[in-house]
């Protein structure tokens, strides 16, 4: 099955990148030890009992209720239709908010991991996973970047989340990468309208663990909204969300 070797292709990146960081002396252990751990810090996407998951879904609800739900009515627009606002993007109860997704569409396989990715689908719940999985056994295939797919959020304050993968830079950014990062976010605003959505919260995509440069990662962000915006009626309301100052600054600057 396509998920089964998404996860075995995971777990040999995993065992890579951590013996990469480990000195000589722990690796020939790490490289025993690590393929008989691996499962037990991270399940694939399976069934789970439903005992299971209302124990999970009442523990999540717990924790969004003490963060605390962020609405649109709280901020202050910096354009026509156009907010930034600072913080975890998962208490944000827009209608949808984005998932910068990489190809599994499974969410992060690191445990613990600081990204986006890992945060929405932890906050999301089990059950995130497991229709990202059966999306993904229809494909058949690594999703591509610049695509958007659209699935139920769970046990996040949002009514929808919509998955992009953004483009990945290795190496000196391209026109090409441009156009797959203004793709991104055309694709999310074409769902959201399409689905008659009111509302759509971004996160930076493409900007973390993708390493696009964070100015130009704005510059193409804000343009693309904009020019959406001006081109199609009935458009979502934008809430451009960032987690850094820096981030923070370049945004309120380019919107200013």
């Amino acid at each position: 099955m396509l998920c089964e070797k998404v996860f075995s292709l995971n777990a040999r990146l995993i065992i890579y990148h951590v013996l990469k960081k480990c000195k000589h002396f722990f690796k020939k252990i790490l490289f025993f030890l690590l393929p008989t751990i691996l499962p037990f810090i991270f399940r694939p996407p399976k069934p789970i009992p439903e005992e299971i998951l209302n124990v999970q879904d009442a523990y999540l609800q717990a924790m969004l209720e003490e963060k605390g739900i962020v609405s649109l009515s709280g901020m202050t627009p910096l354009q026509q239709g156009i907010y930034l606002w600072k913080g975890d993007i998962t208490r944000i109860s827009s209608d949808a908010i984005v998932n910068p997704a990489n190809s599994t569409m499974l969410g992060c396989f690191i445990p613990c991991h600081g990204c986006i990715n890992n945060a929405i689908h932890s906050a999301a719940g089990i059950q995130l996973r497991l229709e990202c999985s059966r999306i993904m056994e229809q494909q058949a295939k690594p999703e591509t970047a610049g695509r958007a797919k659209i699935t139920a959020a769970y046990n996040l304050p949002c009514r929808y989340i919509l998955h992009t993968v953004g483009p990945l830079k290795c190496r000196k950014v391209s026109e090409k990468d441009c156009r797959l990062l203004a793709s991104s976010y055309r694709s999310c605003l074409e769902i959201a309208t399409a689905r008659h959505l009111k509302s759509i919260a971004f996160c930076c995509i493409s900007k973390g663990e993708f390493h696009f440069p964070s100015e130009r990662a704005a510059e193409i962000a804000i343009q693309t909204v904009q020019d959406f915006i001006k081109q199609n009626k009935n458009n979502p309301e934008v809430i451009f969300n960032v987690f850094e100052d820096n981030d923070f600054g370049i945004y309120r600057r380019l919107l200013q």
